[in-house]
């Protein structure tokens, strides 16, 4: 008797246990249970995604549930080129259509007759276009550039330490992120500007960047998108850097195909006003030219008349 009244002591120390362990670390939304641990998350009404929590969540999957969780009204996020193809989120989040694997769909509608192509953060890199616009495939995003703004400290940031800092604190948070893939780190400390360069070989497909840069975005601008409150504050001698701000800058491996359509009126007016200044100066040019060539003609005539 006493034996079994052990082993289910055990047991129920087990199930507990692993009830316990069942949860999704890297997504704080994520419903969990068994076992089998199985975690699950909303992208829609009453459409479930399957999450595996040992990874970062593919931000494909990431913004759908923020769109759903926008309809229902609960909590989401708030709203220097590398190169100048580089480019940044501007349109914002819309509910993105998604493979099976997590990636985004090259040619994207927001259920909507309006479409157009994204890369593989899901951010536009195209005209808008209607429903029969053609996205041959989708080009990956091999190089981001995180440009972050660290709060006020009480010591200078020793400058030769930073790097290893920013490698480090992206390392650890991030699922152990390539610490390769980390190249270039500046600082400016008057402005507290941090500019982190991230890039992947032209062709590998086994790392996303763009997952990383997205839960860092989430980190500073809003809050983690990761069970865990911590955010990415890298320790610089002791000190630790908290962000206020991030930009992410967007270069893909082959450049974006944006024409006149998208330059704002403004924009599209100032072109205007210096091509038709250009033209007016080249008729004045031109007409003073004609002038002086017909009184040439005309002086040429007498000069004879006289000899």
């Amino acid at each position: 008797m006493m034996k079994m009244w052990i082993a289910l002591v055990v047991v129920a120390f087990a199930a507990t246990a692993s009830a316990q362990d069942c949860s999704c670390e890297t997504m704080k939304w994520a419903t969990c249970e068994g076992p089998p641990c199985k975690c699950i998350v909303l992208v829609g009404a009453g459409e479930k995604q399957t999450l595996d929590c040992k990874a970062l969540v593919p931000k494909c999957y990431l913004m759908k549930v923020e769109m759903y969780r926008a309809r229902k009204g609960q909590d989401t996020r708030t709203g220097g080129k590398p190169v100048e193809s580089a480019f940044v989120d501007n349109d914002g989040i819309y509910d993105p259509d998604c493979e099976a694997d997590g990636k985004f769909r090259a040619k994207q509608c927001n259920n909507t007759k309006e479409c157009w192509c994204v890369n593989s953060a899901g951010v536009r890199r195209t005209d808008k276009g209607d429903e029969n616009l053609k996205c041959e495939k989708l080009v990956e995003t091999n190089w981001v550039r995180l440009q972050l703004t660290h709060k006020p400290v009480t010591t200078p940031v020793n400058v030769n330490n930073l790097k290893p800092a920013i490698v480090e604190a992206i390392y650890t948070r991030y699922n152990k992120f390539n610490k390769d893939m980390v190249k270039d780190v500046e600082y400016d400390p008057k402005a507290r500007m941090i500019v982190v360069d991230v890039k992947k070989p032209k062709g590998e497909r086994t790392t996303d960047l763009t997952n990383m840069a997205y839960y860092m975005e989430k980190d500073v601008k809003v809050l983690p998108l990761f069970k865990s409150p911590n955010k990415f504050e890298p320790m610089v001698d002791g000190q630790k850097l908290e962000m206020e701000n991030i930009l992410v800058y967007y270069v893909d491996e082959e450049p974006p195909t944006f024409t006149m359509k998208n330059l704002s009126g403004g924009i599209i007016a100032v072109i205007v006003v210096v091509v038709l200044a250009v033209v007016a100066g080249l008729l004045v040019l031109f007409f003073a030219r004609r002038r002086e060539l017909q009184k040439y003609s005309k002086a040429q005539p007498r000069e004879m008349e006289a000899m």
